[in-house]
């Protein structure tokens, strides 16, 4: 195999639904509040399409738990609002998730976007907010939740993994699914290489799947 065939396996995917990045476009922006818990290249990913056009969208306000979390400092580069809730300040989840609601009343929110969000979610959050909180996960679920979901697939031995964006639930990774990419595992894959590459459909398909759940959402909607 020469080495461009080796590279372009390497980043080969295959998204479903297969729809053109600019089809599902509401013309109202969607109003977007961000949770993340570590380095934000999701949060960015999806700035990026806001700003190339690809989604129609504002990001009211960024959301972390952590306060080391590089998510942080990505907003505040964007000069989007960076509001810290550290759970660790709060008695219980319910308590906690509360908190996070009030927050995102206060930003006027309408999507909830759990981008490498490590916290699990209540039913609390979930009320305030009816499939309106999209979750994305790195791998093709059901397959591979929670925790290590890269690890877990390479242990097992499958030859192809991804990544999913779904509606959020009470179970974890669980939900109805809006979009996925499938990503093959290489022979000589670590848990970081399959990860960056998996990474790269996340972005991908993330923009995308916003638009199409608010679409499915509300059919009236005028999309270009």
């Amino acid at each position: 195999m020469s080495n461009n065939s080796a590279t372009d396996t390497a980043t080969t995917s295959l998204i479903s639904p297969n729809i053109s990045s600019n089809v599902f476009t509401p013309s109202t922006p969607l109003k977007l509040g961000i949770l993340a818990s570590g380095n934000g290249s999701n949060f960015e990913a999806v700035a990026q399409a806001i700003d190339s056009g690809q989604l129609n969208a504002q990001i009211q306000v960024l959301i972390y738990n952590n306060p080391e979390a590089k998510a942080a400092i990505r907003a505040k580069n964007r000069g989007v609002e960076a509001v810290l809730l550290n759970h660790r300040d709060y008695k219980n989840r319910e308590k906690f998730d509360r908190q996070l609601i009030q927050t995102l009343q206060q930003y006027d929110v309408e999507w909830v976007i759990l981008a490498g969000w490590m916290r699990l979610l209540t039913g609390v959050l979930i009320d305030a907010f009816p499939e309106s909180i999209i979750n994305i996960h790195p791998s093709l679920l059901p397959s591979f939740k929670g925790i290590h979901a890269v690890e877990q697939a390479l242990a097992s031995g499958v030859k192809i993994t991804g990544c999913t964006v779904h509606l959020a639930c009470l179970e974890v990774d669980s939900g109805p699914i809006i979009m996925q990419a499938a990503v093959p595992i290489l022979p000589d894959d670590t848990a970081e290489t399959l990860h960056a590459r998996i990474q790269i459909q996340e972005h991908r398909i993330l923009p995308q799947a916003i638009a199409l759940a608010a679409k499915r959402r509300s059919p009236i909607l005028n999309y270009s």
